[in-house]
């Protein structure tokens, strides 16, 4: 008998998540609409696709794996990326996958669905009152349908298939069985996007494109929307933690303390780490108590109270904001401020990506350091930039888009033309005269101020003021990036090389990269650096922000971070690997210290008479 697809190993589990998180994200707001079990709060489909997607991004850079350390990252990325009731879950069964397929480094269909029953088990052992008509209910089945598939045929191709069939079936059952589902009409939204996982497998092993599901012209209904809160019974802030430690207590030790804070408490284990979800009143009593077991970072409180009113109320935006790859934001400010990303090119020999949809940061180095000649980049397609400032125009009033320097790409240019020759009405443009986490905070900034419920026009007008109090103060680690790029001669590179020199480069007023000073020595770099932006600094600001990008020099970016928060008790001060975009042109080694002056933002036009100053937005 022939076999169409005998086993699974490393590469095919990597290329399966990948499908699989590119599906979930396709029809994430199908899920979150109808979210209504356990809380009507509309964002089942967003944490369970960036749960996914951290796991995807996390084999994106490990690169070609043997199965069991594909299998381990992947359970680790799930803990350290869970998000929400379902991301937590998805967590778990990654877990028990994992420790199924234990040291293999082939699985085959009957090896696969033993993976998928202790996947399954890890879900249910990690709830304190499991509730069928749930994503429980959907793997349970799942794992059942798998066992007999794996008898029935060595075809892995086959064994999917039936499996899918399976969950699809137990999907249509769950309102059956969760009377609130019956009654908004209605599947559960974690099933939903469980099988939408497994669906997405399937699609890859048949070849199927993954595309973005057809939007309808009319506005669908929202049952989470229509859903009543019981604010006596349910808690107000769904609350998130990690905590990593060498003494932590276990999973279960962890999910017992933390019912003393509220309900819909999992708690996820990895190594030294614990990653904590709970329904609480409370965020800061959980970050304080969690603090005593060790390292309390990642915490996020989601007013779930505020998000099921949006859904009630979702009405347009008066302001959309875009901007680009260039920018380093990370995933979380762009989903949690609704920031839309306009990809630049990055290209290695013959083949061409979309920055950070098609080559993570992390697969760009890795790929830099095998590749025989130096990648090179390009703006965005300008099909890309007609398409996205539709899309934020089709859902608000006005569009602001703030891009990488003009006198540093063409993206900006890029960016006008698509606008006129598309004659895309309300949207602004800015040229942030700047890169990286410059452009990125400066976009933030943007964001906030059109939340905060300013015009497109009074943004532009804040952003222009704020870029004039702001900087950059850039240094690398080798001169043949810089050379390349034209910003120093052959000459001078070779000395510097030879010397040990390293360049301390700036941004004009125009956005040029400018020489500002040298130091010979790594060691010498970071204090001359903040001795430099001391001097910018003086007098202190009010209200500032920082921004540490580095291309692949971790342990430099912590203690230039380090230094930054002790000195001057920034506003933030995030750290980013930055994307190909800016590596390609600096090289491994380099980083920047940008910072950005928020002092004295007038009070918002709108609000003349009676409005609030920056300090109070």
């Amino acid at each position: 008998m022939t076999v169409g697809i005998a086993y699974l190993d490393g590469p095919r589990l990597a290329r399966a998540v990948l499908a699989a998180s590119d599906w979930v994200a396709a029809g994430r707001e199908e899920i979150n609409r109808i979210n209504v079990f356990p809380v009507p709060d509309g964002d089942t489909g967003t944490n369970f696709s960036l749960t996914l997607r951290s796991v995807a991004d996390a084999l994106r850079a490990l690169g070609d794996a043997p199965l069991p350390a594909t299998a381990g990252a992947m359970a680790l990325a799930a803990v350290l990326g869970a998000r929400g009731n379902s991301g937590m879950m998805l967590a778990h069964f990654l877990l028990g996958f994992a420790d199924g397929l234990g040291q293999r480094h082939r699985a085959d269909a009957p090896a696969i669905a033993w993976a998928l029953r202790e996947g399954a088990d890890r879900v249910y052992a990690s709830l304190d009152d499991p509730r069928e008509g749930t994503i429980l209910t959907v793997a349970r089945e799942v794992a059942g349908a798998a066992e007999g598939g794996a008898l029935a045929s060595p075809d892995l191709a086959e064994f999917l298939h039936r499996v899918l069939l399976t969950g699809e079936a137990a999907l249509a059952r769950t309102p059956e069985l969760m009377p609130a589902l019956k009654e908004a009409g209605v599947v559960d939204a974690g099933g939903k996007a469980f099988v939408r996982m497994l669906e997405g497998v399937v699609r890859l092993v048949d070849g199927d494109p993954i595309v973005p599901m057809a939007e309808s012209g009319e506005p669908a209904t929202v049952p989470a929307a229509m859903v009543e809160v019981a604010v006596e019974r349910d808690y107000q802030f769904c609350t998130e933690l990690v905590v990593r430690g060498a003494q932590l207590p276990t999973a279960n030790e962890a999910r017992a303390a933390m019912h003393a804070f509220g309900g819909s408490v999992q708690v996820a284990a990895a190594g030294d780490v614990l990653k904590i979800h709970v329904h609480t009143d409370v965020p800061e009593a959980v970050f304080t108590y969690a603090a005593r077991w060790g390292r309390v970072e990642g915490t996020k409180a989601d007013d779930m109270r505020a998000q099921h009113r949006r859904l009630a109320h979702p009405g347009r935006r008066p302001v959309a904001v875009v901007t680009d790859t260039a920018s380093d934001l990370a995933d979380l400010l762009l989903d949690r401020h609704h920031i839309a990303l306009v990809p630049l090119q990055v290209s290695f020999g013959g083949e061409s990506f979309r920055d950070r949809l098609e080559l993570r940061p992390e697969e760009f180095y890795r790929r830099l350091r095998e590749a025989r000649d130096l990648p090179t980049t390009s703006q965005p397609a300008p099909a890309d930039f007609v398409r996205i400032l539709r899309d934020a125009r089709a859902e608000a009033n006005e569009v602001l888009a703030v891009l990488l320097g003009g006198n540093l790409s063409g993206t900006f240019g890029s960016a006008q033309a698509a606008v006129r020759a598309a004659g895309i009405s309300g949207v602004h443009l800015v040229d942030s005269r700047s890169a990286s986490l410059g452009l990125g905070m400066l976009a933030l900034r943007g964001a906030e101020l059109a939340e905060a419920g300013w015009t497109g026009a009074d943004v532009v007008r804040e952003l222009e003021r704020v870029r004039s109090r702001s900087g950059m103060l850039l240094t690398v680690d080798r001169f043949d990036y810089l050379l390349r790029s034209g910003r120093v001669s052959r000459g001078k590179a070779w000395i510097g090389g030879m010397l040990d020199v390293k360049p301390i480069l700036t941004l004009d007023e125009r956005g040029r990269v400018v020489p500002l000073d040298r130091v010979r020595g790594r060691e010498q770099t970071i204090p001359r650096v903040l001795s430099w932006l001391d001097r910018r600094l003086t007098p202190r600001p009010t209200v500032l922000r920082f921004g540490v990008a580095h291309a692949e020099a971790p342990e430099v970016a912590e203690r230039v971070r380090e230094a930054l928060v002790t000195a001057y008790r920034p506003r933030d001060c995030f750290v980013s690997l930055a994307t190909g975009v800016l590596a390609t042109h600096v090289g491994p080694g380099a980083w920047a210290i940008f910072y950005q002056i928020e002092d004295e933002t007038p009070v918002r036009p709108a609000d003349a008479t009676g409005g609030k100053s920056r300090n109070d937005t």
